[in-house]
């Protein structure tokens, strides 16, 4: 998900935005499109004085065959507030990821009663450092690697999701690795006549800031963050030469809020994309018998296209999760109205939504499992089962190469169909598996090894023979190639 280089050139402004249909200025559109303005008109409203900002425009447009989907980023210096001490930073806002022409040249047109396109457009605020005389623009294409994993995933963000990005957000030295998503604090939602836009600031984070919302929630590690002012004060400004955590900063905040918060609320992560896959021990490899019995491990049998398709559909619907200790019926043919069917939810947010599994695929109880996670899926096996099975919640691996999934429930969730009696059960590559709560207490203190994200010599075997359960953490090179 990190972005390629690309090209970008600077605009003048917004006037800029306006198709020409030649050279000369008279050749100008008079009016920017509905989308288009409406953005524009929040980012009036903020920065009256700035009427024509720097932009890093997209040479080729999306629309046209480019590669970046973001039409424009534009760029605003902040003087921010000292009354709240707020410190001076640049500001930058993203033009794209909603729908900003209303022709079905991008997004579809939906009326503007849903959300614009996705929904959302992507703000930044960076610090701006002493004797800067304009806004970096690493920023830009960051926001442009966000937008190409929207785009082709057509997973949306949502308030309080963390991106694991693994590297210097500027290709720099610096801590900030990792970001976590959050509303904007000036910025307003717009309507459009092509539906709602809503603004989501990017906060770049260190990788033990973004454990902490992993174990417990992003929307918690963000209010502790605008409590500091060098991780980012009231409005969440990104320092990227910020040398220390929140935690080294104060470390009451991991020993007491967040452990606690921990402990009494749990984890809101429902669910990661991994590379994982299942192995079915309850029979040979070689029985072909049925042809609906879809996966052994992570090789496919004989499974249809139109099979596939349906249960794709199920896993984009049927991964998320509310607040409520239950998944969704089996049977439930309900959809979501809240935006087009063709769009998912990211697998990070609480949002929920209806299974609608094939019905020929049918559900089969199996005797024993072996899983198979990479190292950073296999980290997050305790967070799993502390901060989600403990607290009556589920929790889902998604593998990103293939159609496989592994859910761990508890017997607290209702609508599974894993169950006390057949704890682990397939349905076509989806598996489920049901931990009571005396045996989730006891891996946890077998796999207390993965609490400590060091670097470990793989492979990791970790096997309940009574449970007829085994756990590997593997390298990656193992789900890279899959004819390992």
């Amino acid at each position: 998900m990190k972005p390629r280089v690309t090209r970008f050139i600077r605009g003048r402004g917004m006037d800029e935005v306006r198709p020409t249909s030649g050279a000369q200025a008279h050749g100008l559109v008079p009016l920017f499109p509905p989308g288009l303005q409406a953005i524009y008109g929040e980012c009036r409203r903020l920065y009256p004085e700035q009427a024509n900002p720097l932009q890093v425009t997209a040479i080729v447009k999306y629309w046209l065959g480019g590669p970046d989907p973001l039409d424009y980023i534009s760029m605003y210096r902040n003087v921010g507030c000292p009354a709240q001490d707020v410190q001076e930073h640049w500001h930058y806002v993203s033009f794209g990821l909603s729908d900003l022409y209303g022709d079905n040249r991008v997004h579809e047109f939906t009326g503007p009663d849903g959300p614009s396109g996705f929904g959302f457009e992507l703000t930044f605020r960076l610090k701006r450092e002493v004797g800067e005389t304009a806004p970096p623009t690493w920023p830009a294409e960051l926001m442009q690697g966000l937008a190409r994993y929207v785009f082709q995933s057509e997973n949306t963000f949502c308030s309080g999701d963390h991106v694991s990005w693994h590297s210097p957000l500027d290709n720099s030295e610096s801590r900030i690795q990792h970001m976590l998503l959050t509303e904007d604090p000036q910025m307003q939602p717009v309507q459009t006549p092509f539906g709602t836009v809503s603004f989501l600031q990017i906060v770049g984070v260190c990788t033990e800031e973004l454990q902490a919302a992993q174990q417990w929630n992003g929307q918690g590690i963000l209010e502790l963050m605008r409590g500091v002012r060098v991780a980012g004060g009231p409005w969440l400004i990104t320092d990227m030469r910020r040398g220390e955590t929140i935690f080294e900063i104060d470390p009451q905040l991991q020993q007491e809020r967040v452990d606690q918060g921990i402990e009494t609320e749990g984890s809101n992560l429902s669910g990661v994309s991994a590379k994982c896959v299942w192995d079915d021990l309850s029979r040979p490899p070689e029985d072909e018998e049925d042809s609906r019995s879809i996966c052994i491990g992570s090789q496919p049998r004989r499974l249809s296209d139109k099979d596939t398709e349906q249960i794709r559909e199920t896993l984009r619907k049927g991964l998320e999760f509310n607040s409520k200790a239950a998944l969704p019926p089996i049977n439930s043919q309900k959809q979501s109205h809240e935006r087009p069917q063709s769009r998912k939810d990211s697998l990070e947010s609480e949002s929920s939504a209806a299974i609608v599994p094939h019905e020929l695929v049918r559900t089969r109880q199996l005797e024993s499992v072996h899983l198979k996670f990479n190292q950073e899926s296999g980290t997050l096996l305790p967070l799993c089962l502390r901060g989600r099975l403990l607290h009556g919640r589920h929790f889902t691996y998604k593998s990103i190469n293939g159609d496989t999934a592994i859910t761990f429930v508890s017997t607290g969730v209702e609508g599974a169909f894993a169950t006390e009696e057949h704890p682990y059960a397939a349905h076509g590559p989806w598996l489920q598996i049901l931990l009571t709560e005396e045996f989730v207490e006891q891996m946890l203190g077998d796999l207390q090894e993965l609490n400590t994200r060091d670097e470990t010599k793989l492979p990791k075997e970790y096997s309940w023979p009574e449970k007829k359960l085994k756990i590997s953490v593997l390298p990656d090179s193992v789900f890279d190639n899959p004819l390992q």
